[in-house]
């Protein structure tokens, strides 16, 4: 009878195994990179594509899955891939940002990445993470629950991306170097696009529009992203309300909206059902802009909703968008999500803080260099970036990743300061008469981390050089936003604001313009894991710092060697 028994518990096990097997499966995508000419706002345009397509292919996997890229540069241009807001648990060879945790692939050469997607779906996507390339790199990464899971909310009609961008009528690259040589600014987009296209609103592009068609009645699963290169956004659709359900792929409440706010890096999904009369609507995006006195793309981008059966004939109605620096819509949507505890996925707020940081968070400035002409803020200077009056240098010989692994020296410092090295009235615009205040020194400076560490970082933005709502996205985690308000953090009172019921997980937060947010995250990963600005402007001129998490102490839960075809530098 015990062996009856025994070999039914082996057959019960085998079964188990193999059904969990046969639902994870291997994802394989080719990316060829490489020159593409687009006509766009009445010009030709030379940009970088993948595989001649503008965005770029969309991946659908599920959780569980592993994912196999093979990518082939053929472009002119030193190249990376990274996959916004994936884990890369024990895979952060694969994470992609250049001279972090690889060298770049160099024209004419290829690498494969590959990773498994762990205990997180929804929306995500992939860019380009070297130079000003994810202007036109980029595409969706769509993750759905396991085969026989569900979402946590009706069953969608359908499911459409709808990926924010912005254009330029110029190389990019070229417009990159330019600012970096000049110390200013980069010059602002032409316009900004919805699924590639622009819209009516642009020159010669009345036939260059995005057009959803859906049936009266139904709803469907809009997974919105925000690709633009520097751009936050407004997002509408006339006379329709959404339902945000998730963001940065982690489950919220439901939270009914008629205007969703993204930053570059962020993704929302919501769900829109077509309740309104058999019609024309159309969607439509432009800037949310928070500081003041600087050159922007003013224009709107718009899209097409057409009921079926509606005339053709049918003029669309245009919705009403918030005013471009409307901080009190944007500070509503951004602060009323709010995590939905016990979904999938849902990981309750740690409460015993090993690692507490305080970061000043801006611009700065440089100096320029003797023979130059330099177009900076004040005269005789560039702009540049910072972290703790820190601005970030990427590596040239050696990735760090690598250095980590290896025990290489040399290659970064460990002392990135956990508070402002100078303590001052952060979101004052009068410290801008201090100068000694607004240069930043340059350096590698990271902060280590022990495994499993608990992290808490209050996030400050200042007024140096200007106010401005930061996007900062982590690498490698997610983490909970405990709070987040206006003027100077102070820790007597507005720690009694932290959410530690159900706040929500992201990892791309926007920052307040002239504010600050709290969030906390596990150090369970190890590896190099940058954090910065998801402003290409800046994180080109050093706003960035990075955090070195130290091998867990088995060998589960440390880094493994390199893939063979690692891109050397």
């Amino acid at each position: 009878m015990g062996r009856i028994v025994l070999l039914f518990a082996c057959s019960l096990l085998l079964l188990v195994t193999a059904s969990t097997a046969s639902a994870a499966r291997i994802v394989e995508h080719t990316f060829h990179v490489q020159n593409l000419t687009l006509n766009r706002l009445c010009n030709r345009q030379v940009i970088t594509a993948v595989n001649g397509s503008l965005p770029g292919p969309r991946i659908r996997v599920r959780e569980g899955d592993t994912l196999v890229v093979h990518v082939y540069n053929k472009s002119p241009y030193n190249l990376t891939i990274h996959w916004h807001g994936i884990f890369q648990k024990l895979t952060g060879w694969a994470d992609g940002p250049d001279m972090v945790t690889q060298c770049p692939i160099r024209p004419g050469n290829k690498y494969t990445y590959r990773f498994q997607i762990t205990n997180q779906e929804g929306t995500l996507w992939w860019h380009a993470h070297a130079s000003a390339l994810r202007a036109t790199v980029y595409g969706a990464l769509i993750i759905r629950p396991r085969a026989g899971n569900s979402y946590p909310f009706p069953k969608p009609y359908r499911e459409v991306p709808i990926l924010l961008g912005e254009w330029w009528n110029a190389n990019i690259i070229e417009i990159q170097n330019e600012a970096l040589a000049l110390g200013r600014a980069p010059n602002v987009s032409d316009a900004y696009t919805i699924n590639g296209w622009p819209g009516d609103l642009y020159p010669c592009s009345i036939n260059q529009m995005y057009k959803l068609r859906v049936k009266q009645g139904k709803t469907y699963l809009l997974r919105i992203i925000n690709a633009a290169l520097d751009k936050q956004l407004f997002y509408k659709i006339a006379n329709h309300k959404m339902i945000v359900v998730a963001v940065d792929a982690c489950y919220t409440n439901p939270y009914v909206t008629d205007v969703v706010v993204i930053a570059p890096g962020q993704t929302v999904d919501v769900l829109l059902t077509t309740d309104q009369p058999i019609g024309s609507y159309y969607m439509a995006a432009r800037a949310y802009e928070s500081a003041v006195g600087i050159p922007f793309d003013t224009t709107t981008t718009r899209g097409v909703i057409v009921y079926d059966g509606a005339p053709s004939s049918s003029t669309p109605l245009m919705p009403v968008l918030p005013a471009f620096n409307d901080t009190p819509t944007a500070h509503k949507f951004y602060t009323n999500l709010t995590g939905l505890v016990g979904g999938p996925h849902w990981e309750p707020v740690p409460l015993i803080v090993d690692h507490k940081m305080l970061v000043t968070i801006g611009l700065a400035l440089e100096v320029c260099p003797s023979n130059t002409t330099c177009q900076g803020p004040v005269n005789g200077t560039k702009l540049s970036a910072s972290m703790n009056n820190e601005s970030f240098v990427l590596p040239t010989g050696l990735s760090m990743l690598q250095a980590f692994f290896f025990k290489v020296g040399g290659v970064y410092t460990t002392d990135f300061p956990a508070n402002p090295p100078v303590q001052f009235d952060y979101t004052n615009a009068s410290i801008n008469s201090n100068l000694p205040l607004l240069f930043a020194p340059k350096g590698t400076k990271v902060t280590k981390l022990k495994f499993n560490s608990v992290v808490e970082i209050v996030l400050q933005n200042t007024a140096i050089v200007g106010v401005e709502n930061h996007p900062m996205h982590l690498h490698g985690f997610v983490f909970h936003v405990m709070a987040q308000g206006f003027g100077n953090f102070n820790p007597a009172t507005d720690t009694n604001k932290f959410n530690f019921v159900d706040p929500q997980i992201r990892n791309t937060i926007a920052v307040p313009v002239g504010g600050w947010a709290v969030i906390r995250f596990v150090a369970n990963n190890p590896g190099v894991w940058l954090v910065h600005c998801h402003l290409d402007a800046h994180l080109s001129v050093g706003f960035a710092t990075a955090f070195v998490v130290e091998n867990g102490p088995t060998p589960a839960t440390t880094l493994p060697p390199p893939p063979a075809d690692l891109p050397q530098c």
